[in-house]
């Protein structure tokens, strides 16, 4: 089979990864040819375009480049159709997938979508169009498949969480390098420079209140290492490490983590944390008046209560950091508590084996009819 794949963040990339190896297990004939990353590529994908050079983040962001990004939905469209796949499955990343959803279905192309965008947050009106414009519908959060039943009478399958895979994985194997003497927090302020010049630099503030344990920045694929080093060269201990965030968070005692993906990955490694976000100024406000959730971490979302505490925007400052990260130290009842909350969390998202392989199986069973 003919498959077109498009992701364009490094989570997509990663679970696109695990998919692509999955559809290769089942399907010997398997010939995969992608948008996406370095791991879809290894994977065993031809990459077309790297997400590093469609990530842009924010409306302020969005508008900033909205040449380029009419120009990447163009040369997707025209490359799609020149390689005539027998299944178009597309991976989160709503804002350019959904556009290219509707496109697809107006040029007669299957589409699967894998990991649903966030319509239960915001932007509840665009179900209809997707509704129209998929195929089949894969949820990996087990709110999401009650929600597009009870709401939208839309039948969609849980594959389960591909994230406990890979966690699951990574722990099974022996690590022996070790980071620091000191105990360890984990700095992850997010995977694209913006975001982290928002986020880092308040973190490192924390820091200094902190001489006794160590922190360390997870780094982005993709970010230059001169690019941390000149925000970090002034703290004295504060480093850094590239491709071992789960290494890290293997050996950490507690964490500062930008909202998305990451929260939940913490979470599957039972690392405490507190979670940050702060945006472009604008961005903030409009998002604010238009998202519709409780929370912005994956891991309150899905527990539908506040297990770990955020700060978001002018609450993510220095001061505020440093008292909720006190709370989750070791001997403290809050650590306690959040511990005994993963715990809960993790059963929720276990469906039963790999999420990539069901995914895999669900888009076999659909081309074959």
């Amino acid at each position: 089979m003919n498959y077109y794949i498009i992701a364009g963040e490094a989570s997509g990339d990663l679970h696109g990864s695990n998919l692509i190896k999955e559809l290769h297990r089942q399907d010997s004939s398997a010939s995969i040819r992608c948008w996406g990353g370095d791991k879809m590529q290894e994977a065993g994908a031809t990459l077309v375009k790297h997400y590093r050079d469609l990530a842009f983040m924010g409306f302020v962001e969005v508008l900033k480049n909205i040449n380029t990004i009419f120009k990447n939905l163009s040369f997707c469209k025209e490359d799609i159709l020149q390689h005539k796949p027998d299944v178009l499955v597309l991976i989160d990343y709503p804002g350019f997938n959904l556009r290219i959803a509707k496109w697809a279905k107006e040029n007669n192309i299957r589409v699967i979508y894998y990991i649903s965008p966030q319509v239960w947050a915001w932007k509840e009106n665009r179900v209809k169009m997707m509704k129209q414009c998929i195929d089949k519908m894969l949820v990996i959060l087990p709110f999401e498949k009650e929600y597009y039943k009870n709401k939208w009478n839309w039948d969609v399958e849980y594959t389960g969480h591909p994230l406990l895979e890979e966690v699951e994985k990574y722990q099974s194997e022996k690590v022996s390098n070790r980071f620091s003497n000191k105990a360890v927090i984990a700095l992850l302020p997010g995977s694209r420079k913006q975001e982290i010049l928002k986020k880092l630099p308040v973190m490192l503030e924390v820091s200094k209140e902190f001489p006794s344990y160590q922190f360390i920045i997870a780094k982005a694929p993709g970010v230059d290492d001169s690019f941390y080093a000149e925000l970090i060269k002034d703290s004295s201990n504060v480093s850094s490490v590239s491709n071992e965030t789960y290494s890290l968070l293997r050996q950490s005692t507690a964490a500062l983590v930008t909202s998305g993906t990451a929260t939940l990955e913490t979470a599957l490694f039972n690392v405490p944390q507190v979670v940050c976000y702060k945006g472009n100024e604008v961005s903030y406000q409009i998002a604010r008046r238009l998202i519709n959730i409780k929370y912005i971490s994956l891991v309150n979302l899905i527990m539908d209560k506040e297990v770990v505490k955020e700060l978001i925007q002018h609450e993510m400052n220095a001061a505020n950091l440093s008292v909720e990260l006190r709370k989750i130290l070791p001997g403290t009842l809050q650590r306690e508590s959040i511990m005994n909350e993963y715990r809960l969390l993790k059963e929720k998202l276990d469906k039963g084996g790999h999420a990539s392989a069901k995914a895999a199986e669900h888009i076999l069973q659909f081309i074959n009819g």
